[in-house]
């Protein structure tokens, strides 16, 4: 058995790759630049992973987009700059926090929408609950001899 778990343990250390960030090279000498390019991959939201940003990301889409960042944050726009081209071509999908606006008020009002729902239904369900129970109640004591076989 103890030669068994260190085979297994040799094999899923042959077979696991390593990890690594996926930009394991610094994009910019300059800290505050790397500091900047680093922010702002954490604010871009993956087209195709749909819950990372595009920092996480292993998908090409994303390495496409962190190297399109880098080309533009290198050309000397600004963060605003660039968070217009990418929502211009990805639309509000793309950033993490949208903006709020009619579009996506859905979107913003639909945790407090969902948790309202849930508590009146909670509500409506105890209520009902009592209710039935109390009518049992009122059932049992008024036909004593229901209950007895």
């Amino acid at each position: 058995m103890k030669h068994f778990a260190v085979g297994l343990v040799i094999a899923l250390l042959v077979v696991m790759q390593p990890a690594s960030a996926f930009d394991s090279e610094l994009a910019f000498q300059d800290p505050a630049m790397q500091e900047r390019y680093e922010n702002m991959t954490r604010l871009l939201r993956c087209p195709m992973c749909q819950n990372q940003a595009i920092a996480d990301s292993p998908v090409g889409v994303a390495a496409d987009l962190r190297r399109e960042l880098r080309e533009q944050m290198a050309a000397g726009r600004t963060d605003l700059e660039i968070m217009d081209f990418m929502t211009a071509r990805y639309g509000d999908f793309i950033l993490y926090n949208p903006p709020v606006k009619p579009k996506t008020w859905l979107l913003w009002a639909a945790p407090v929408l969902l948790l309202l729902i849930g508590l009146v239904s909670a509500a409506v369900v105890i209520m009902r609950r009592s209710k039935g129970e109390m009518d049992d109640a009122a059932d049992d004591t008024s036909n004593p001899g229901a209950g007895t076989a």
